[in-house]
């Protein structure tokens, strides 16, 4: 199935942010790329925000892909992972970490405000929004141009693509087949052993290395807070206020229900 003949359910009030998305290509000669961050997001640290700024600089100096946007899109409710906090909060701080410590990631909210939604389904919503409806970017010339669309990970989440009976083999090849996914790596994960069983798709994995290692995680962060322990320098402090303000992470979380049957993993 297509992008233009799959149907997309619109959460009610919705609208696809494209205010930072850049319209034209600064060199013509590379061809325009959109990452995407699929995750819970419990809460965003400085580490996802990072993965980004890696591999913006990997693009830059070790392929033909022009960045011209990043997105995080926050899971659903309905994943049901333990330490999940409401989509509502969630996309809350996700904005306040893109809009005052980027200038140019935004969140898009539609996986987030709806029954749950598979990556590769993710991934196709991202294409039918800024190549089917938006129509791609322009080139200085005024050529136009179709952006493409690739998913970004740590190495951690594309090790579960590796596991037998965790993803579907249909879902592997549109994530890894169609778009393919930039992985930085984690630490505590092995590279290599992250991409066994992904050799049909490895030339659309491209491996980051995390030059300063950094182990923040949302888990972490989570077990601070329940601690009464600071969290200030490890996430934005525009978060780190919202999640005060809102005595968030104090208690622990009821025990999840069972996750959907998908075999789909989302990362933090």
């Amino acid at each position: 199935m297509t992008t233009q003949t799959r149907r997309f359910t619109i959460p009610e009030g919705y609208s696809f942010p494209i205010h930072r998305l850049q319209r034209v290509l600064r060199d013509s000669s590379k061809q325009p790329l959109v990452l995407v961050a699929c995750g819970s997001f419990s809460p965003i640290t400085y580490l996802h925000l990072r993965m980004f700024e890696m591999a913006r600089d990997y693009a830059r100096q070790q392929t033909d892909y022009e960045i011209v946007g990043g997105y995080l899109s926050p899971v659903s409710d309905m994943y049901k992972k333990p330490g999940l906090l409401s989509a509502k909060h969630r996309v809350n701080m996700c904005n306040l970490a893109a809009e005052q410590t980027s200038s140019w990631l935004m969140v898009d909210p539609w996986e987030a405000f709806q029954s749950y939604q598979r990556t590769a389904v993710v991934l196709d919503h991202f294409e039918h929004e800024i190549n089917d409806k938006f129509g791609g970017v322009a080139t200085l010339e005024g050529e136009i141009r179709p952006v493409k669309i690739l998913l970004l990970a740590g190495s951690d989440l594309i090790a579960t693509m590796s596991e037998p009976g965790v993803w579907s083999q249909a879902d592997l090849d549109h994530i890894l087949g169609k778009y393919g996914c930039f992985i930085v790596e984690r630490a505590g994960s092995d590279m290599d052993q992250a991409t066994d069983g992904l050799a049909r798709w490895r030339p659309n994995i491209h491996m980051i290395p995390q030059l300063i290692q950094n182990d923040v995680s949302s888990t972490k962060v989570r077990l601070f807070l329940k601690r009464g322990l600071s969290v200030r320098y490890l996430l934005p402090s525009p978060v780190v206020t919202y999640i005060e303000e809102n005595g968030l992470y104090t208690e622990d979380n009821p025990t999840p229900s069972p996750r959907p049957s998908s075999s789909d993993v989302k990362g933090e």
